[in-house]
């Protein structure tokens, strides 16, 4: 498996103004759009090694998210509920809507905890601890030498771990919207991932999955069209770059 976060795919890169954010966000191949959206200290390059595949299918649209990878950061916390209104904001500009309406035709969460507590204490432990002195840990990291290549202002990089780590130091819960979620959904994780992996099962379970047979027709399946996937030999940190990844994405998908 590949180790860095280059593609092989040539890319358009462009920049769209949403909500106050300057968005860097580049799109590969042609056919029905599909937007990856990379996870914390990462950005749409991290996907590199899977995007030849997934653009054989797909127009394939990888985006820099506040203050990661190209997108420079602006003065607002780093918050997910924040950053999905900028995704929503760029399917609007992008047109995408218009062909779409529903924004979201299938949905596919990778290694997406939705409590805290999910995650094993020791990482908890190590997440408490990011903030700006915690850049001479992290030179030798694929994050910091992207970030130091490609950020607009490389010497952000402090600030955006303090911003990180704040994010990651509040509590929530995301079990609502889960059970809310009314577009077919994968849940993705590794099986050696953050968290382990009965908590994405847990997750399976708010969406009507796991609790009964799936029948010979499948009739026993959760309604809605979810699934889920714990993919083999995975961590965290490489599940994004597999060919699993993509294969079972693309599956999904079609």
């Amino acid at each position: 498996m590949k180790t860095d976060w280059t593609t092989d795919v040539k890319g358009t890169g462009q920049y769209a103004e949403v909500n106050g954010i300057n968005l860097y966000y580049e799109t590969h191949g042609a056919g029905r759009p599909m937007i990856l959206l990379h996870g914390g200290l990462g950005s749409g390059e991290m996907f590199g090694p899977v995007l030849p595949v997934l653009a054989e299918r797909h127009q394939v649209i990888t985006v820099d998210l506040q203050g990661h990878g190209r997108t420079a950061d602006i003065e607002r916390p780093i918050d997910v509920r924040l950053m999905a209104g900028d995704i929503a904001a760029l399917i609007d500009q992008l047109e995408l809507a218009s062909q779409y309406p529903a924004k979201v035709r299938r949905l596919v969460a990778v290694s997406a905890n939705i409590r805290p507590d999910a995650i094993y204490p020791e990482m908890r432990a190590q997440q408490g601890q990011v903030n700006a002195s915690s850049v001479e840990f992290m030179k030798d990291t694929p994050m910091y030498q992207l970030y130091q290549r490609v950020a607009p202002r490389p010497e952000d990089f402090p600030r955006l771990l303090t911003k990180i780590g704040e994010s990651m130091s509040k509590d929530y819960d995301f079990g609502d919207e889960v059970r809310g979620l009314q577009v077919p959904t994968l849940i993705v994780a590794a099986d050696a991932d953050m968290a382990p992996p009965s908590h994405y099962v847990e997750v399976f379970k708010l969406l009507g999955g796991g609790l009964r047979d799936g029948g010979w027709m499948g009739e026993g399946r959760p309604k809605g069209g979810h699934a889920l996937a714990i993919l083999p030999g995975l961590t965290h940190y490489n599940i994004f770059s597999s060919p699993l990844f993509a294969a079972v994405t693309l599956a999904f998908l079609e």
